[in-house]
């Protein structure tokens, strides 16, 4: 009776003692999570972070400058080429035959320069001759002038015969009509002198014709601009390649972009320059430095704006006010050409304060 009597007391009075530390526990594993949730808020706050992004990169769509049928397609789609590659090949023939007709054109004006070049030197010659008669009908003319001249005073003393004065006469008068009329063929011998400037303007024409006619024969072959990837290729030969219309899409894998989308509560803690780090979804575990390259400055709103010229207000009111988020530009430094995809998902942490290696 007495053991019976004494052993609840026993447990009783272990009671007390355990009692003040399970009052404990729990507002310690309370104090515990709220310093572990200011800790995270004060770290996600200190480096945004953001899962709205997506890979970027620089692309081009190729097309031809000259249009005709595809003859030969040498790349496969998605396929990694190297600048200068031939991408497809254009039936080359039309602008062969055109420069080949533009050539033999040049020749006929070459030889047509040449006869004129004749004609022009036998116009100098006869130039030449002309100025040689008019010195000779100068000369003559002078010499029956100056005969009159000789003449007249002896007449009065009957030195001479009026009949030989009046010879005399008419002698110089023949030879100023003379004189007169070898000036004239001179001056026409002269202004019948040409030159092959025309001539020659058109072959300069013609040879430039034929350059951008090469230019245009070497367009038929496409080649890579730049080394990168091959994407959206759906073509084959014999389809028709029409100039300027791109044929399909290649990208620059020299440099690879993430688009981050970030509250504009956050751009105050980045800047052009600063550092980032970058991971993709489709490999969690690879690690990519980054840096901040531009910040978006304008993006279209969901609601407001203007129509025709007047505020656009909405009637409802969103009690809830959601930040609105701005596109930041990162380049990536020693981007995996594996993993990098245009349009693939990424995760961004930007640390402030910090500038980006090579920035």
């Amino acid at each position: 009776m007495t053991h019976q009597a004494t052993a609840p007391a026993a447990v009783g009075a272990d009671t007390p003692r355990r009692a003040p530390w399970r009052r404990l526990l729990l507002p310690a594993v309370a104090l515990l999570s709220l310093a572990a949730l200011a800790c995270a808020v004060g770290f996600v706050d200190s480096y945004p972070r953001t899962d709205d992004a997506f890979v970027r990169a620089n692309t081009v769509g190729m097309a031809a400058q000259v249009s005709g049928r595809i003859v030969s397609v040498q790349v496969r789609d998605n396929a990694m080429v190297a600048k200068g590659d031939v991408l497809f090949v254009i039936d080359a023939r039309p602008y062969a035959l055109d420069a080949e007709r533009l050539r033999a054109q040049l020749a006929t004006l070459e030889a047509q320069v040449v006869l004129a070049q004749r004609q022009v030197d036998a116009q100098r010659y006869a130039a030449a001759a002309s100025d040689s008669n008019v010195a000779r009908a100068r000369q003559n003319a002078a010499q029956r002038r100056s005969s009159l001249q000789r003449l007249e005073p002896l007449l009065a003393e009957e030195f001479v015969t009026e009949e030989q004065v009046d010879q005399a006469r008419t002698a110089h008068i023949a030879a100023d009509a003379e004189l007169q009329s070898a000036l004239l063929d001179r001056k026409r011998a002269a202004s019948a002198v040409s030159g092959v400037d025309a001539l020659q303007a058109q072959k300069h024409e013609l040879a430039a014709a034929i350059a951008h006619a090469d230019y245009l024969l070497e367009q038929t072959v496409v080649r890579a601009p730049f080394d990168g990837r091959v994407v959206d290729l759906t073509i084959s030969e014999g389809e028709f390649a029409a100039s300027g219309k791109p044929l399909f899409t290649m990208i620059d894998t020299h440099a690879w972009y993430v688009v981050a989308n970030f509250r504009e509560t956050e751009l105050k803690k980045m800047r052009p320059g600063t550092a980032a780090s970058v991971y993709l979804m489709s490999d969690p575990e690879q690690r990519f430095d980054g840096v901040v390259e531009s910040i978006g400055w304008g993006v279209l709103p969901d609601e407001g704006g203007s129509t025709q010229g007047l505020p656009k207000v909405p009637r409802s009111i969103n009690w809830v006010h959601v930040a609105q988020r701005f596109p930041v530009r990162i380049r990536v430094r020693e981007p995996s050409n594996r993993l990098f995809r245009i349009g693939a998902s990424a995760v961004v942490t930007i640390t402030p304060g910090s500038a980006g290696a090579g920035h």
